[in-house]
């Protein structure tokens, strides 16, 4: 059978396995043992040699081991409720404006985003704390549930990431390592969430019933010294995480598993100041990263083995000979492969997305002339938004199932759409001014 014919099938019945609901991880390692087992003339022992040899490079790659720290790191934070005292700051401090406590959510998320990955934990923590008084206020629910889905949504893109974690190790480029990818992504991040924040001042001072300031008399009830101090003391903890995560990573002190070896141990020390550390907490801690760091790695396995078949077999070479020999403009074929990331993530997890679509795209972008680096973020920012699309965005799923009474997903989905919207604006800004990605990068790493 030819490379296109195979190509093609591969991909339709990979498609048509995940619309029908098996699991991700176990249905991309059996098409990829349905067409290897093709490719090999059902050389049984030669598939399982190539599996078992891609098993075990990856359960020895060094820097994935970031990926449980991370998590684990995540995890504590998430009991320690760092994040409600920071809320409770910027509540006091911006509640006052139009649209202000909308501004303090995605103000914690850009802060906690710094701190942990977790999207999950991100997006339905700050729906507990933050909706129902939102909520209670007068703020719209559709401009509420937008907000929070997709400044939960950052953890993803701002470092420490493991998005950027399972990039740097599938790409395995010098100018994609873990280090060159954080500080890469530390700026769209902001920019992303300075859109955020324009965006939500803008349409409640436009239109204040959409996000009304705190009454006065709760406004008066702090003065400007208390009100510094309630923001410094709330903001000194997770900027000390911050710094000894990113800041030794950056300075060169630290590679990124010994820096998520010191955010693991960092975050167990807040936990403990804050008096939160009890065995039950480290129990829930550990079990929710084992949980977590199985998931990934089962996709890291499967779809490494899914894209190791798809290559040997000629498919890179097909996509690469349709994109690039079709003479198109590079910026042409650039699109095309956002726009293929964009679909495929209203329907199919991050991670699964990076494993197909990294080893194929990568080189392809290289081919036309694309920085990897460059290339690589674009990529990442565009995952972003898999948490934010319907009809199977996490972030909106995360959020329908603690959201206070009265939600409807219709709600959540009109809430939505501006934001993705957003993100896209992020997306352009990036290919125009590629120094947004590049410029922090050649600072820290000369790159």
């Amino acid at each position: 059978m030819s490379a296109e014919f195979l190509t093609v099938a591969m991909f339709t019945i990979l498609l048509l396995s995940i619309a029908l609901g098996h699991p991700l991880a176990y249905t991309l390692a059996g098409v990829a043992t349905l067409f290897g087992l093709i490719d090999y003339g059902f050389n049984f022992t030669g598939l399982f040699m190539q599996f078992a040899n891609l098993a075990w490079g990856l359960m020895n790659n060094y820097t994935l081991v970031a990926i449980p720290l991370f998590i684990f790191m995540a995890n504590l934070l998430d009991c320690s409720k760092v994040s409600d005292e920071l809320f409770d700051a910027l509540y006091v401090v911006l509640g006052a404006l139009k649209g202000g406590l909308g501004l303090a959510v995605i103000g914690v998320c850009t802060v906690f985003a710094a701190t942990t990955g977790i999207i999950g934990a991100s997006v339905v923590g700050m729906t507990l704390l933050a909706a129902p008084p939102m909520i209670q206020r007068g703020y719209q629910k559709e401009l509420t549930a937008g907000l929070i889905c997709s400044a939960g949504s950052l953890g993803i893109l701002i470092p420490p990431s493991i998005m950027m974690v399972v990039f740097a190790g599938l790409a395995g480029m010098k100018e994609t390592t873990v280090g060159n990818l954080f500080a890469a992504a530390i700026i769209p991040g902001i920019v992303l969430s300075g859109l955020f924040m324009l965006y939500t001042w803008t349409r409640c001072t436009l239109n204040p019933s959409l996000g009304p300031p705190i009454s006065k008399e709760e406004a008066a009830k702090y003065s400007a010294a208390q009100k510094w101090g309630m923001t410094l003391k709330s903001l000194l903890p997770p900027a000390a995480l911050i710094f000894a995560v990113m800041g030794t990573i950056l300075m060169g002190v630290a590679t990124a598993t010994e820096a998520a070896a010191m955010g693991a141990l960092g975050a167990l020390i807040l936990a403990l100041i804050k008096r939160k550390l009890t065995w039950e907490v480290i129990r829930r801690a550990c079990s929710a990263t084992l949980k977590t760091t199985s998931m990934v790695m089962l996709l890291f396995i499967g779809g490494t083995f899914f894209s190791s078949v798809f290559l040997g077999m000629g498919g890179g070479d097909v996509v690469a000979d349709l994109l690039v020999g079709s003479g198109l403009n590079r910026w042409v074929v650039f699109f095309i492969m956002m726009f293929i990331v964009f679909i495929l993530g209203m329907f199919i997890d991050w991670a699964a997305i990076l494993l197909i679509t990294v080893p194929i795209f990568l080189p392809i972008a290289m081919d036309i002339g694309f920085d990897p680096l460059w290339f690589a973020l674009v990529l990442c920012v565009n995952l972003q938004c898999s948490f934010l699309t319907p009809p199977f965005g996490y972030a909106l799923f995360y959020f329908a199932g603690v959201a206070p009474p009265g939600y409807t997903m219709m709600h959540i989905y009109r809430g939505i759409i501006p934001f993705v919207i957003l993100q896209v604006i992020g997306l352009i800004l990036m290919a125009v001014f590629p120094s947004m990605t590049l410029w922090l990068p050649a600072v820290f790493f000369g790159r």
